[in-house]
C-alpha cells in the first residue's frame, strides 16, 4: 500500500497482529499466511523498483541474444530454486524442474536439492533415568519437502537439523531408564522421529527416518552386567543339574525295584556290562562277583 505526503512516496507493508491469524492457527499457518501474500511479479514496490526493472529488460532486449546466456537456467529433476527479485519472494514459491528465466542484476536464486539425504549424529553422553551414563550414536534420514520454507524460514536448515536432531536425542534419551533403551529401540526412534517432525516442518524439512547405531555402556557396568549374568547362568545350571539327579534317582530306584523281583534280570545285566567291555578292546577284563556268594562267605 502506498500514501504519498508533500511528493513524497511512502511503502505500507502488511502487518499480522498478535491476536489475528497467528494467534489462532498457530505459527504454521502465519508462516505460511506470509508467504502467500500477493506479491506483485514485477517488482512495482515503489518507483526505485519499478525503474529497475525496467532497466534490467532493457538490458536483456539490447544484449539479446546474449543475455539469454544469463538469463536462462536450468535445474534438474531432483532441485528446485527459489528466485528474490529484489530481496522478496517472488510470488507462486519454488520453480523447476527444467529451464526458467532470471532478470540480470535484480533477481538471485537459489538451488535446493530435494533428494533424501543423511548424516549421522556424534555420539552422545546421555544420563538416563536411573542415573547410568551412556553414550549413543544415531543416523538420521531426511529430504527438504518445501523448497520455499527450507530457504526464507531459517537460515541454514541443514546445520539446523543436525543440532536439533541432536538436542531430540538427547532429551528423549534422558527419559528413558537403561533397561528401555537396550530394549525398546524402535518406539525410542518412533519418537525421536515425531518430535522432530513436529519442530522441522516449519522448516520444509521431513524426518523420514531414525535408528539408533550403537549403546555404548561403561566399562564397570559392563563388568558387573557380565558379572550378574554369569550368576544367573550358574543358578540356573545348579538347578537344571539337581533337577536330573532328582528325576535319575528316581529312575534308578524303580530300576532297582524291578531287577529285585527278578534274580535272573541282575545275572542278565552282568552279561550285558561284560559284553559292552569286551566291545571296547580293552586288554583287562573284569569279571564281576555276584554280591550274593560274598554275603555268604561273610556269614561263615
Amino acid at each position: 500500500m502506498e500514501s504519498r505526503h508533500n511528493g513524497d512516496i511512502f511503502t505500507m507493508q502488511p502487518r499480522i497482529e498478535a491476536g489475528g491469524l497467528g494467534a489462532h492457527a498457530g505459527p504454521q499457518a502465519a508462516i505460511a499466511a506470509h508467504l502467500d501474500e500477493p506479491k506483485d511479479d514485477d517488482g512495482n514496490h515503489g518507483i526505485c523498483a519499478g525503474l529497475l526493472t525496467v532497466c534490467s529488460w532493457l538490458l536483456v532486449i539490447f544484449t539479446f541474444p546474449f543475455s539469454l546466456c544469463i538469463c536462462f537456467k536450468v535445474v534438474q529433476e531432483y532441485e528446485r530454486a527459489v528466485i528474490f527479485r529484489l530481496g522478496r519472494l517472488l510470488h507462486g514459491g519454488s520453480k523447476g524442474p527444467g529451464i526458467f528465466f532470471v532478470l540480470p542484476c535484480i533477481e538471485e536464486y537459489t538451488k535446493i536439492d530435494m533428494r533424501s539425504t543423511l548424516f549421522e549424529i556424534p555420539p552422545q553422553e546421555i544420563l538416563t533415568r536411573d542415573s547410568v551414563t551412556v553414550s549413543v550414536d544415531a543416523v538420521v534420514y531426511y529430504r527438504i519437502s518445501d523448497a520455499t520454507f527450507s530457504v526464507a524460514n531459517v537460515e541454514n536448515v541443514h546445520h539446523s537439523t543436525r543440532l536439533l536432531a541432536q538436542t531430540t536425542l538427547r532429551n528423549v534419551l534422558g527419559t528413558k531408564d537403561l533397561h528401555s533403551l537396550l530394549a525398546d529401540r524402535e518406539s525410542i526412534s518412533t519418537m525421536i522421529q515425531a518430535s522432530l517432525l513436529e519442530s522441522t516442518e516449519a522448516w520444509g524439512i521431513k524426518v523420514e527416518r531414525i535408528e539408533l547405531k550403537d549403546v555404548r555402556l561403561p566399562v564397570q557396568l559392563q563388568r558387573a552386567m557380565a558379572a550378574e549374568a554369569e550368576a544367573t547362568r550358574e543358578a540356573r545350571a545348579m538347578v537344571i543339574s539337581a533337577e536330573g539327579e532328582h528325576k535319575a534317582s528316581r529312575a534308578l530306584k524303580e530300576a532297582a525295584d524291578i531287577i529285585s523281583e527278578s534274580p535272573g534280570a541282575l545275572q542278565l545285566r552282568y552279561l550285558q556290562t561284560l559284553n559292552t567291555i569286551s566291545a571296547e578292546k580293552n586288554s583287562t577284563i573284569i569279571f564281576p562277583i555276584p554280591i550274593d556268594i560274598i554275603s555268604a562267605f561273610m556269614k561263615r
